[in-house]
């Protein structure tokens, strides 16, 4: 199965995110289970991290490598394109309304709302959660 074909198959994907400086080979950030989707908005995320995306059996659908942040801000963009994993730090606009945010530790919900003052100096934002067993 192709990194492509594993992207497309429906299932639920599984993002890891290690943060890549901490201990002998990085440290866990987050781990979360969620549908398949091309970009995920991820909080807090540590100046340099290394991302996989695999499906729920472990298949490779993206990876990239010790991705670096550019701006220190609260939220980046996981893009998957072409079986790489990009990394753009961002404020959310309303193309991020409805995407899945990954959470330090890997809890996922859905991003419904983002305010931040045009300074940066806050930001309101509403995340929503669902689960089931």
């Amino acid at each position: 199965m192709t990194a492509q074909q594993a992207h497309t198959d429906g299932g639920p994907h599984v993002w890891e995110l290690r943060e890549t400086t901490a201990a002998s080979m990085g440290l866990e950030f987050a781990r979360g289970k969620l549908a398949p989707a091309d970009v995920v908005v991820a909080h807090a995320l540590p100046e340099r991290v290394s991302v996989e995306v695999r499906t729920a059996d472990g298949a490779l659908v993206a990876r990239g490598d010790d991705l670096r942040a550019q701006r220190s801000l609260p939220m980046a963009r996981l893009v998957i394109r072409n079986g790489a994993v990009s990394r753009e730090d961002v404020w959310p606009d309303e193309t991020d309304l409805g995407r899945p945010v990954i959470l330090p530790g890997g809890e996922v919900g859905l991003l419904r709302a983002w305010w931040n003052a045009d300074d940066g100096s806050e930001w309101r934002w509403t995340v929503e959660f669902h689960n089931r067993r």
